[in-house]
């Protein structure tokens, strides 16, 4: 199996792993059928990618993909997130060889399940924020006149 240049590099000199400890969203996404998992932290400033860490378990090709795809993801924003394609990472690091293009695939799903998570976060947040705190007293009684 032929991995190009850029590809050894990113496994060698994998860029931007570790944890962000008070990231906005921590996603793990696995391939069962490989074994390869990767958990992506991120920390998001106006909705855009401030920084971004990950821990990955697999072979070069999902550290590779993990690494690069973390420099792809630097500064975008969370529409742009979802814009990233496995076809992308895979391009930027001049190719894969067939037998692990799934490598991409886990990388792009990982920063699309962040995406998600995150504006599940907001929506949640918002909710909270627009409810009344003396609602759900006056719903069981809990106040009388």
């Amino acid at each position: 199996m032929n991995y190009s240049d850029k590809v050894l590099d990113h496994f060698s000199n994998p860029r931007n792993v570790g944890v962000i400890d008070d990231a906005n969203v921590v996603v793990q996404v696995g391939d069962p059928d490989c074994g390869d998992s990767v958990l992506y932290f991120l920390k998001f400033e106006k909705n855009r990618v401030q920084d971004i860490k990950y821990l990955v378990k697999g072979c070069g090709a999902a550290i590779a993909t993990s690494s690069i795809a973390s420099e792809i993801a630097k500064g975008r924003t969370l529409d742009a997130l979802l814009e990233i394609s496995e076809d992308e990472i895979a391009t930027a690091l001049d190719g894969l060889p067939a037998e692990k293009m799934h490598c991409s695939n886990l990388a792009a799903s990982a920063l699309r399940a962040v995406v998600q998570s995150y504006r599940d976060k907001l929506a949640d947040s918002e909710q909270a924020d627009h409810e009344d705190p003396m609602a759900p007293a006056q719903a069981h009684g809990a106040l009388h006149n």
